[in-house]
């Protein structure tokens, strides 16, 4: 029923999929690393959510950042509470796939996630990530605080400047206040680490992040 229909816009909350108020159940620990997926987590610890295209392949370019304590992937910026992937596939729950980066802040800092973010997709595609269509494709930053909103946009300008001097077009990244974070399905989480032969679509556009502030202790 819904093969017409585009998935590259959003819909509205009215027209949105009525999801569930169960929520997913999912292993807590990561196939990587043996950390809790869900909090609580250490002291000393501190999240980033960000949206890069498909999960799969935007889960394993964060797990393998020294300084990182966890990862998981989910849903989230929709409107569907406890989506399933199969709704969120078909374009009706306004998500995006995203990834949780739990990290431990004296070894790594914001901006270092944030220069792995940028490099590892093109931020201009829109609702999309290469042959990956549909807003839950979108290029997206989702902040937890003054000090990440802050730093989230000052880097969209540096990446932005890097882009147009090597004659890509504008960036279309959202930055938005963390919302509510669904978890994906228990296959889903650290997909690439249990099918390595697994689909990954991310590249990046081959430009690199400016900044030479971020750094890894």
């Amino acid at each position: 029923m819904f093969i017409f229909r585009d998935k590259s816009q959003m819909p509205t909350p009215e027209k949105s999929l009525p999801g569930r108020a169960q929520v997913m159940q999912v292993t807590n620990r990561h196939f990587v690393k043996g950390t809790p997926i869900q909090p609580p987590f250490p002291a000393g610890t501190l999240s980033a959510l960000f949206g890069l295209g498909c999960f799969w392949g935007a889960e394993r370019c964060f797990w393998e950042l020294p300084g990182v304590y966890s990862t998981a992937v989910g849903y989230a910026a929709g409107y569907t509470p406890n989506p399933t992937y199969d709704e969120v596939c078909t374009g009706l729950t306004g998500h995006n796939e995203v990834v949780l980066v739990v990290f431990e802040r004296e070894r790594i800092d914001f901006d270092a996630l944030l220069r792995r973010f940028w490099e590892a997709h093109d931020p201009t595609q829109g609702m999309r990530q290469g042959n990956d269509v549909g807003t839950q494709y979108r290029s997206g930053i989702y902040f937890f605080g003054d000090d990440q909103q802050t730093s989230a946009k000052a880097s969209m300008k540096r990446y932005q400047e890097a882009l147009t001097k090597a004659g890509h077009g504008a960036i279309t990244t959202e930055i938005l206040p963390a919302p509510e974070l669904y978890y994906a399905e228990d296959y889903h989480q650290q997909y690439l680490a249990k099918n390595p032969n697994g689909y990954c679509g991310h590249g990046g556009c081959s430009v690199a992040y400016p900044n030479q502030g971020a750094s890894q202790k």
